[in-house]
């Protein structure tokens, strides 16, 4: 693969990133990475953290493919580093782990004896740099605010409804559920962020959800880094998918590609939660081509609501199979207040 030019205004963005996650000189600077990441964020987060004065070292993990499984192209859960002891010891005795695996250490069984040696973690989205030097955080913590706010209130709620006018009504028992949320940065030991930033979200207990969850044409599947033409409608009972309703095309990939899995787990519901950055945009996907994005710009633009399946450790299940589904227009309420207005972020 041939090695992309580093431009100065990207080495500026991750330097400033690396910055906000409170690198000092002398610090010890894991940067994680496979055989399948990509070459110019590895470079850009070794060169961030050498100007910062760290010591940077890096770890290269072989991609696994799994023979039998259908392609992941997302899964939400990296099984890069395999279990392996010393690796997992290199990077829990890190100040800092910038994580450039293609899926992320968000759902891997060896991300809590990462933390737990008091490493923190900055997931580095796999986007192009353009997308990640566009959607650094800034400096006037305004999201950082915002974030810190809305998981507040979601950790305070006790249920979550999403309506559309496109026929989405879904409700989500927030009691026992996890909720946090980033925003692109992290100064504490022990936990983990991803950049870009601007979710929160909830990981809800098992058999909390129940409704039906209506995709409309410009929704998308990110999965597939496609948006919908089609409607499809997922009807969901205690958690699980058990239809998925539609004639067109995008209704019979979810159904072949879900399928594929052969496994239960990948129709239960992963998290639920809405964006709330406002510089990151819905319309950015058609701008880029499919190996230049990952999609978690249109995870967290703001007014957008997230459904995902796939793992979910709160309520005790693991699976690859994954679905990310940015829905527009919805309106989000928690204990009947709104949060989210057909689509809008509301202060």
């Amino acid at each position: 693969m041939l090695q992309e030019r580093i431009e100065p205004a990207w080495l500026d963005a991750f330097e400033a990133v690396l910055r906000r996650c409170a690198v000092q000189p002398g610090d010890t600077v894991a940067v994680l990475s496979e055989s399948q990441s990509r070459p110019v964020l590895v470079e850009l987060a070794r060169l961030a953290a050498a100007r910062l004065g760290a010591r940077v070292f890096g770890l290269v993990m072989p991609t696994v493919f799994a023979s039998g499984t259908p392609p992941a192209r997302s899964t939400g859960a990296s099984d890069a580093l395999q279990h392996i002891a010393p690796a997992v010891a290199a990077l829990a005795g890190s100040t800092l782990v910038v994580d450039c695996t293609v899926e992320g250490l968000m759902h891997a069984p060896e991300l809590p004896a990462i933390l737990e040696g008091g490493a923190r973690v900055l997931y580095v989205s796999n986007e192009h740099p353009e997308a990640l030097a566009r959607l650094a955080p800034l400096d006037d913590g305004s999201l950082e605010r915002r974030v810190k706010e809305h998981v507040k209130r979601l950790r305070g709620a006790r249920e979550m409804r999403v309506t559309s006018e496109a026929g989405t009504d879904l409700r989500i028992s927030l009691q026992g559920a996890v909720a946090g949320g980033n925003w692109g940065y992290t100064t504490r030991p022990g936990t983990m962020t991803h950049w870009p930033g601007g979710l929160a979200l909830a990981f809800p207990a098992a058999g909390s959800v129940d409704g039906r969850l209506v995709l409309a044409p410009g929704d998308v599947n990110l999965t597939f880094k496609r948006y919908l033409e089609q409607p499809v409608t997922l009807v969901i009972e205690a958690d699980y998918v058990t239809r998925i309703e539609g004639t067109g095309l995008d209704a019979e990939l979810m159904r072949s590609y879900i399928a594929a899995w052969n496994d239960r787990e990948a129709y239960a519901v992963s998290h639920v939660g809405y964006g709330l950055n406002a510089a990151a945009r819905w319309d950015s996907m058609a701008l880029y081509d499919k190996r230049d994005f990952n999609g978690t710009e249109l995870r967290a633009f703001a007014g957008n609501f997230l459904y995902s399946t796939g793992a979910n450790e709160v309520a005790g299940r693991h699976t690859l199979g994954h679905f990310d589904l940015p829905l527009r227009h919805c309106t989000v309420t928690l204990d009947g207040t709104p949060v989210v207005e057909q689509g809008r972020l509301l202060a």
